[in-house]
């Protein structure tokens, strides 16, 4: 019942990985097979090799390939379930816990670029959760082996009395009333995740997937080599700055182009509180754009930081002087260090590095695989072949090239990203022609 491989990153061969050049998912999946092999090397192989002993097997051995194969099967298997801490930390005949922190923190399949949201979590409940809810990660036999659906047959909940399934935090499908044809697959929702989540994790892409998603970041290293590193430091920590952001690709349907992304209701909420709302001050007038700028404030004030220069910081440092000294002693707020250097810098300076950090992107995914129309080209001219991925080979059928689902999947994933970052990139210049026309 179980499969004997999989199709996420881990289990790609080399040539397959070359598909992934220039993205993140590569960079990811280089380190967590690495961080794998470590963590079988140091403890995994010695413990089951003692397992196997108190068994009576001192003859077999466990591989790396079969500690990566349990691996696979939990992770694009399990489910995030809901439960009671009392449940999964019962008291100790002490009357004290057993533990305080959700078994998620155990995680080592999250990566870091990936912001995890609603991960095949239970749809709905029977009744409200009492005290503290864990997410507990776990295989639930039956539900496991549905597959994901933009929109799904069916959701699964958790019974936490036993009053249907007769078994207290038992779990269950329900079928929606749309989809109750008995010969239609059963999916769920596995979440609102973007190709590169679906494929590192899964091992699966969907063709204009509406849950897409971009991930930008300053780089650290280029961050610790800027003049005036440790003052900026002090200020981005000040603000609550994020060095890199999430750009979903629903953000794209409020920018200046209003791509259609098929999610119009959903991107409202979406974008709540991500663009910069908080009161102008002083004499820098409200940009034009403001309404129009897609991009989370949390990044752009840390890209405004970086770019400043040092007569702006000292006017900045000024601003923030004033500002509390005639009241009682205090640290100006994130709020407060976020306007003054809004007052003093305005966005040209950050949209201008936007701009290098995405140009910068989109050549690393070209220089790496080629351009957006190649990518077309090669899935248009492409027929998915049927047959074990050990078997990889390029014949000609047809005028149609026999393609692997391993490299047919990167090449709708890296297509999509290509894509995403042409989108930003046009709404970030944009943006930047407007902010220094306005002398912002």
């Amino acid at each position: 019942m179980l499969p004997n491989t999989f199709s996420n990153p881990l289990w790609f061969t080399n040539d397959e990985l070359l598909e992934l050049k220039g993205t993140t998912l590569l960079r990811a999946t280089e380190l967590q097979k690495k961080k794998l092999q470590s963590l079988y090397e140091d403890k995994v192989k010695s413990l089951v090799k003692k397992l196997l002993i108190l068994d009576g097997d001192s003859e077999s051995e466990v591989s790396f390939e079969d500690f990566l194969w349990a691996n696979s099967v939990f992770w694009s298997r399990a489910l995030n379930i809901p439960l009671p801490h009392a449940y999964v930390f019962p008291q100790s005949q002490e009357g004290q816990d057993c533990g305080t922190s959700s078994l998620n923190d155990t995680s080592d399949e999250k990566i870091e670029f990936i912001n995890v949201k609603d991960e095949k979590r239970a749809a709905s409940t029977t009744l409200p959760i009492q005290g503290e809810t864990v997410w507990v990660e776990g295989l639930v036999p039956g539900i496991d082996f549905c597959n994901h659906g933009l929109k799904p047959a069916a959701t699964w909940e958790v019974d936490r009395t036993g009053s249907i399934a007769g078994v207290p935090y038992s779990m269950y499908l329900l079928a929606a009333e749309s989809n109750s044809g008995t010969e239609k697959e059963i999916s769920i929702s596995y979440g609102n995740k973007g190709n590169e989540e679906l494929l590192y994790l899964y091992g699966f892409v969907m063709d204009d997937n509406p849950d897409d998603y971009l991930m930008v970041h300053y780089p650290v290293e280029a961050f610790q080599s800027a003049p005036f590193f440790d003052t900026k430091a002090q200020l981005i920590e000040a603000q609550k700055g994020e060095m890199r952001c999430l750009l979903p690709k629903s953000l794209l349907a409020h920018g200046f182009f209003q791509v259609n992304t098929q999610q119009k209701e959903r991107d409202d909420k979406i974008t709540a509180g991500q663009v910069c709302n908080y009161s102008w001050s002083g004499q820098r007038k409200i940009p034009s754009y403001v309404n129009k700028l897609v991009f989370p404030d949390d990044f752009l004030t840390v890209l405004r930081t970086i770019a400043m220069t040092e007569d702006q910081l000292f006017q900045v440092s000024s601003l923030l002087q004033e500002l509390v000294a005639n009241g009682e002693e205090r640290q100006p707020s994130d709020t407060e260090v976020r306007a003054a250097i809004w007052e003093v810098c305005g966005d040209s300076g950050a949209l201008q590095l936007l701009v290098d950090l995405l140009n910068t992107k989109m050549m690393d995914l070209e220089e790496g695989t080629g351009s957006e129309d190649a990518d077309d080209e090669l899935l248009n001219n492409a027929q998915v072949k049927k047959m074990p991925e050990s078997c990889i080979s390029r014949v000609q059928n047809d005028s149609l090239e026999l393609m692997s689902r391993n490299k047919r999947g990167s090449i709708v994933y890296r297509r999509g990203q290509k894509q995403l970052v042409r989108l930003f990139l046009m709404e970030a210049e944009s943006a930047l022609h407007l902010s220094l026309s306005e002398g912002n």
